[in-house]
C-alpha cells in the first residue's frame, strides 16, 4: 500500500494552486485580448468566459501595511486574485465585469497609479540598492522613484512606439533585469578594494576570498596573513567584499552609474537582445540625480520621435545605426563605447568566429 504524499517546504507549491478559477477552466483556450485602457485589459476564452486585468504601479519595496492594503482590495473586488508581474506591477484579477468600474474608482481614490498596458514605460524592476545590499554602488529606490515621477505620463496615458522596459541595477552583479531591457542603469564601482590586513585574518577563510574572486585577482600574502588584490585584473565586482567584508569595495566618491540600452526578452519580430553601453558614467547625486533622469527621458523621447510603430528600442537602434543614435540623441561617443572585451586571447572583435 503506497503511503500518503507527505507535504514538506522544499519547493514552491504549483502555480494552479493561485490560478483564478475562470483562468483554470479556460487554461490554454484563450483567443485574444483587448487593451481597454492604458491601464485595464480584457481576455476572452473560446467559451465566451472573460477576465479584466487591472495594472497598477508599485514601488518594488513594500510596508505590511500596504501589502495588507492591496489584499483587502483583492478581496473586495477579485475574489482575493492578484499578481505581482516581473516589472513589480501589481494585476487585479477580474471575473466579475460588474466590480470593473467600482475597482479602478477605489484604486483612484486610495491614489494608486493606473497604467502600464500597452505601448508605455512599465514599472521599473529594480534591484535592492543602498537600503538592503552590501556592495551596492548607488540606491535603487530613490533613483527609480526620481525617474518614474519624470516620466509618470508614460505609465498612464502617453502612447509610446512599443512597450518600454525600464531596469534599475546597483551593481553589476545585475540582480536587476538590465541586461536584457530597452533602457536600464547599472551601477558600477571603479576603484578596486581596499584591504584591511589587520582584520582579514580575524574575520576571512583566505582560500574561500581567494576562490570568490572570477578574475583570479586575488592571491594569498603570507607576511600579513592576508591576501593581495593585483588591480590590473580586478574588474571591480565586489565579490570578495561578499565573503570577506574588511575587503571594501565602497568608495562614494567614485561609485555611480551607466546607462545601457537596447536589451529585450522577447523574440517578436526579432531574437532576443542584450543591452550595450550608452552612457558610461554618472557620478551619484543624490536624493534626485537630475542628470541621470534627464539623460534616460532624452533616450526615451528620441526613440519615441524617430522609431516606427512596434518597434523596440534595440530594433530602432540597429536599424538607423549606432552612429545615427549618439547623434541624435547628442551622446558623447568615448572609448567606452569600443567593445573589446578580452576573452581566450582573442578579443571578441578580432576573433575569426566574429570576424565579417
Amino acid at each position: 500500500m503506497a503511503l500518503p504524499e507527505r507535504k514538506t517546504d522544499i519547493g514552491p507549491p504549483h502555480y494552479e494552486q493561485f490560478l483564478p478559477p475562470v483562468i483554470k477552466k479556460n487554461y490554454g483556450k484563450w483567443l485574444y485580448h483587448e487593451v481597454l485602457s492604458p491601464g485595464t485589459m480584457k481576455h476572452v476564452a473560446e467559451s465566451g468566459d472573460e477576465i479584466y486585468t487591472v495594472r497598477v504601479a508599485s514601488p518594488r519595496l513594500l510596508s505590511t501595511d500596504s501589502i495588507r492594503d492591496i489584499c483587502e482590495i483583492a478581496d473586495k473586488y477579485c475574489d482575493g486574485y492578484l499578481r505581482f508581474t516581473t516589472r513589480n506591477n501589481i494585476e487585479f484579477l477580474v471575473s466579475d465585469k460588474s466590480k470593473l468600474d467600482p475597482l479602478v474608482k477605489e484604486l483612484k481614490e486610495k491614489n494608486y497609479t493606473i497604467g502600464g498596458i500597452g505601448p508605455r514605460v512599465s514599472n521599473i524592476v529594480h534591484t535592492q540598492g543602498w537600503v538592503h545590499c552590501h556592495s551596492a554602488c548607488t540606491d535603487a529606490s530613490g533613483l527609480v522613484k526620481s525617474i518614474m515621477d519624470e516620466l509618470y505620463e508614460y505609465f498612464t496615458e502617453k502612447e509610446l512606439p512599443n512597450k518600454v522596459r525600464l531596469a534599475v541595477a546597483c551593481c553589476v552583479n545585475m540582480c536587476g533585469a538590465v541586461h536584457c531591457s530597452d533602457i536600464a542603469i547599472v551601477a558600477v564601482h571603479r576603484k578596486p578594494p581596499v584591504v584591511d590586513d589587520e582584520n582579514v585574518p580575524k574575520l576571512c577563510e583566505i582560500p574561500t576570498t581567494v576562490a570568490s574572486c572570477p578574475t583570479a585577482a586575488i592571491r594569498p600574502n603570507p607576511k600579513t596573513k592576508s591576501i593581495i588584490i593585483n588591480e590590473e585584473r580586478c574588474m571591480y565586482c565586489g565579490n570578495c567584499f561578499t565573503v570577506c567584508p574588511p575587503i571594501s569595495i565602497h568608495n562614494p566618491e567614485e561609485d555611480g552609474v551607466a546607462i545601457v540600452v537596447g536589451g529585450k526578452v522577447s523574440n517578436l519580430r526579432s531574437d532576443p537582445k542584450f543591452s550595450k553601453l550608452a552612457i558610461p558614467f554618472f557620478y551619484n547625486d543624490p536624493p534626485r540625480w537630475p542628470k541621470v533622469v534627464q539623460a534616460v527621458k532624452n533616450i526615451l523621447e528620441t526613440y519615441a520621435k524617430h522609431a516606427r510603430k512596434h518597434e523596440r528600442v534595440g530594433e530602432w537602434v540597429e536599424r538607423i545605426g549606432w552612429e545615427r543614435f549618439f547623434s541624435l540623441t547628442g551622446i558623447e561617443f568615448t572609448f567606452q563605447h569600443i567593445d573589446d572585451f578580452t576573452f581566450a586571447r582573442d578579443t571578441f572583435r578580432t576573433s575569426a568566429a566574429f570576424k565579417f
